[in-house]
This record gives C-alpha cells, structure tokens and sequence, in this order.
C-alpha cells in the first residue's frame, strides 16, 4: 500500500498527517519540532511512504533536509503565498495535493528534486 505523508510545520510544532491512496487516514499526529522526534513518527511507515509534501514557510530548510538525509524520497513543498486564503492548508490539504500528484515541479534549488503547488 503506497502512503502519502503531510507535515504541516509550526513554529513549536509538525502536525504529521499520513493517508493511503483511497484518502484513508492512517496516522495523525502532533510531534515537537525535533528531527530525531519526527523521524522516529515516521520510521514505521517508511518504507511505504510515496513521497512528503512540507509547507514552504520560512523555516521548512531543516525539516526537509533532515528527511531526505534519513533517506526519505519524494519530497514536495506547498507555497503559503498561494492558498487561497479562505480555505486554509491542512495537513489534510497536503497529504491530498501529494496523493493527488497535483503538485509542479521545482528544479535546481535543491540537490534533489522537489515540487511546489500552487494554488
């Protein structure tokens, strides 16, 4: 079964949201913003996980490279600036954007792809 990750990042906090391709939740959960915290919310589903999809705020940088030097692939970024403002983003929001690959790719910031959406 492929998974679909979202975190949403706050200043103290990552909600880490997690479905499956049918848009099951599978896991949700409010972690501290620690690396070794977050990675050790995601080990289990790993290996299942399609790709992650981060909210592209001021401090993203550290989030997404830690993961992707744990190992995690697939990473995406939604831009804040582009959401509508009524309707908000969620972690909910994030993991659909991923798992509906409706997501445009960003090339040569990073030294691995990611994506951007835009709203």
């Amino acid at each position: 079964m492929e998974l679909y990750a979202g975190l949403d990042l706050h200043s103290r906090n990552t909600c880490i949201g997690i479905m499956d391709d049918a848009l099951n939740r599978v896991f949700k959960k409010r972690v501290p913003n620690d690396l070794d915290q977050i990675l050790q919310t995601l080990t289990p589903f790993q290996n299942q996980l399609k790709g992650f999809v981060v909210e592209s705020t001021f401090n993203w940088y550290w989030l997404v490279d830690g993961l992707m030097d744990a190992g995690y692939s697939g990473a995406h970024l939604a831009n804040p600036a582009a959401i509508k403002q009524y309707e908000g983003l969620t972690v909910e929001t994030l993991e659909e954007w991923l798992q509906e690959n409706t997501v445009v790719p960003l090339r040569g910031f990073m030294a691995s792809p990611l994506n951007i959406h835009y709203v």
